[in-house]
């Protein structure tokens, strides 16, 4: 099947598919999914499968653009942009944290990775749905809050950035080389604690 065939997103079985997929894919990695595994977890034919993704590559693009998505929905819906920065960039950190940690996201850096050269079509859309787009809502949150004299920043992109890479200290590096799999809330809240202390120290005023 052509990887550049069209994505049909409509019918009441797309949401269905898509589940089965995430299962799958968590479970066994990109190379290690099989369609007719994807299929019966899915609870759908290979038939209905391929109506929906006529390509395993499309269909795992759509799984990591999906829970990008819903992660950056997620926190939009929990932050109020008028709020203290305090407030707005801990919610943020509360959301990007785990989000990092997750099976999910280690699972599509390490296929991102793996699969850089042969399948560079997934590491972009990732990288523009998850990691630029986060990029770019706290790019427009920082900029609302130098204009309200909130923060004082004069690199809006390199201090959006900078706040995402704080996000990732101690805790991301043990997950990517596996030293660490399982994180305490306790932990977890003090990345989140130091990452806007420190950031906050920088640029607030």
């Amino acid at each position: 099947m052509s990887p550049h065939a069209p994505i049909v997103r409509t019918g009441r079985k797309f949401a269905q598919v898509l589940e089965g997929a995430r299962e799958v894919f968590m479970a066994d990695g990109f190379e290690g999914a099989n369609v007719d595994d994807i299929a019966r977890v899915a609870g759908v034919s290979k038939a209905t499968l391929y109506s929906y993704f006529p390509d395993k590559r499309l269909l795992f693009i759509e799984v990591a653009t999906t829970e990008c998505r819903r992660m950056a929905e997620r926190t939009l819906e929990l932050v109020d942009p008028t709020a203290p920065p305090r407030e707005v960039l801990t919610i943020a950190a509360q959301q990007i944290v785990p989000f990092l940690l997750s099976d999910f996201a280690q699972q599509c850096f390490r296929t991102c990775l793996a699969e850089r050269d042969r399948f560079p079509e997934l590491a972009r859309t990732f990288y523009i749905n998850g990691p630029e787009n986060g990029k770019s809502q706290l790019r427009a949150y920082m900029a609302e809050a130098v204009a309200r004299n909130e923060l004082r920043i004069d690199d809006l992109d390199m201090a959006a950035e900078q706040f995402a890479e704080l996000c990732k200290a101690r805790l991301w590096n043990r997950a990517v080389f596996g030293i660490q799999t399982k994180f305490s809330p306790e932990e977890i809240a003090a990345v989140v604690s130091n990452a806007v202390d420190t950031f906050l120290a920088r640029y607030g005023v």
